[in-house]
């Protein structure tokens, strides 16, 4: 496939308040976030590299202890095994791109 519409795909909820729509492809996964105002995101850490980039709203994002506020046009580069967390600020969008692909998110995926 290589056309997509995010409208028509189905969003599902990862965590509390973090809603996302995938597009995986073989070497990368794209995860579209709603992200409820005041949501927070556990500290973790994964092996994947992960550009976060904040396509609306404010959020705050901890990388290995450095924090900052992040508004649209921003964006973050996560290396792999680093850890991170997160808090919205207001309702939010982000676009979180990861190589190499989630497969624990490819196998949570709607059919597109």
């Amino acid at each position: 496939m290589y056309f997509y519409t995010l409208s028509r795909i189905t969003g599902i909820e990862i965590i509390p308040g973090y809603t996302a729509k995938f597009i995986h492809t073989e070497q990368m996964t794209f995860a579209y976030w709603d992200v409820a105002d005041g949501a927070p995101l556990p500290e973790h850490q994964h092996p994947h590299q992960q550009v976060a980039h904040v396509l609306a709203g404010r959020y705050e994002l901890t990388i290995d202890g450095e924090t900052q506020i992040l508004e649209p046009g921003q964006v973050a580069v996560i290396p792999g095994d680093v850890p991170h967390s997160g808090r919205a600020l207001t309702a939010c969008q982000l676009l979180d791109v990861f190589y190499p692909v989630r497969e624990e998110y490819r196998s949570v995926s709607a059919d597109v």
